[in-house]
C-alpha cells in the first residue's frame, strides 16, 4: 500500500494536505499564544482535506460506474459524507466570524456533521455488499457473526458513553444527538468489521487492506466526534479536537483514494 502511495499524485497531494496541518498545528502550539489569528485560521481551513477526498470520491466513482454500482454509489456516499463534515466545519466558521458568538451545541453545523452518519451507514453497506458480504452470508456461522457484531458495537457505544447519561426533555435535541452520534457511528463501524471479516478472502484478498483502513478512519471520526461532544466547552480553534478532524478526514481521503488502486488491479486481471 505505501509502494501505491507514492506512485499516486491524488494521494500524495492528500498526504501533503495531512503533513502541513499537523506542521501548522505543531508551530503555533509551540511558538504563538493562543489568541492569535493563525489559531482561527488552521480551525477554518483544514476542512480542505475532507473537501480533496470528497470532490475525489466523485471522480473515482466514475471510473466504477457512478450510480449505476454498487462500489460507485458507495463511494458517492462516502464523498458525501465528508462534505457533509466541511458544512460543519464552514457553520462553525459562520459562528465565530459572521455572529461572533460562541459556538452551541447543538447548533448548525451538527446539520453537517450529524448528517455523515447515514451516508456513511449506506456507503458502508454498498461497499460490503460489493466486497462479497452477500456471498459470505450464506453460512449459518456468518450470519450469526452479522448479529452478534453490531450487538456488540451498540453495547460498547452505550455502556462507554450513555449508560449514566442523564436524559434531559428540556433539550430533547441535544438528547437526540448525544443518543445518535455514539449509535449511527456504532452501526458504520460494526459494518466495516463485518465486511473485513467476512470478505477478507474474496477477490484474491485485493479489499483486505483498503477495509481495515476504512475500519481505522471510521474509528478516528468516531474519536473525534466524541472528544467534541465530552470537551466542546474547552473547545478553541486549533484545538487537540480540531487535530483529531484532520487525522479522520485524512484517513477516510485514503480509504476514498484506495478504491482507484482497487479497480486498477482488478482490471489488470
Amino acid at each position: 500500500m505505501l509502494e501505491e502511495i507514492r506512485k499516486d499524485r491524488p494521494t500524495q497531494v492528500a498526504v501533503f494536505l495531512f503533513f502541513f496541518f499537523s506542521l501548522w498545528w505543531i508551530l503555533i502550539h509551540i511558538f504563538l499564544p493562543r489568541d492569535h489569528g493563525l489559531y482561527g485560521l488552521f480551525g477554518h481551513t483544514y476542512g480542505l482535506i475532507a473537501v480533496w477526498g470528497g470532490i475525489w470520491g466523485f471522480i473515482i466513482s466514475r471510473a466504477w460506474g457512478g450510480f449505476k454500482s454498487v462500489m460507485g454509489r458507495g463511494l458517492i456516499m462516502f464523498s458525501l459524507g465528508l462534505f457533509a463534515q466541511e458544512f460543519g466545519q464552514l457553520a462553525y466558521s459562520f459562528y465565530i466570524f459572521v455572529l461572533g458568538i460562541e459556538i452551541p451545541y447543538p447548533s448548525l453545523g451538527d446539520i453537517g456533521f450529524f448528517g455523515t452518519i447515514p451516508f456513511y451507514i449506506y456507503g458502508s453497506y454498498l461497499i460490503a455488499k460489493a466486497s462479497g458480504v452477500k456471498v459470505s452470508l450464506r453460512s449459518l456461522a456468518n450470519k450469526l457473526q452479522a448479529i452478534i457484531v453490531p450487538l456488540i458495537m451498540l453495547s460498547v457505544a452505550y455502556f462507554l458513553f450513555l449508560r449514566n447519561y442523564p436524559l434531559d426533555f428540556e433539550n430533547p435535541l441535544k438528547t437526540f444527538f448525544d443518543f445518535g452520534y455514539p449509535m449511527g457511528q456504532a452501526i458504520y463501524i460494526s459494518i466495516g468489521i463485518l465486511t473485513y471479516s467476512l470478505t477478507r478472502n474474496i477477490l484474491g484478498g485485493i479489499m483486505k487492506n483498503r477495509i481495515m483502513l476504512l475500519i481505522i478512519a471510521f474509528a478516528s471520526q468516531f474519536l473525534a466526534d466524541y472528544s467534541f461532544i465530552f470537551f466542546y466547552e474547552q473547545y478553541y480553534p486549533a484545538s487537540i479536537l480540531d487535530y483529531m478532524y484532520v487525522v479522520a478526514y485524512f484517513l477516510m481521503t485514503l480509504s476514498i483514494l484506495q478504491m482507484r488502486t482497487v479497480l486498477s488491479k482488478l482490471r489488470g486481471k
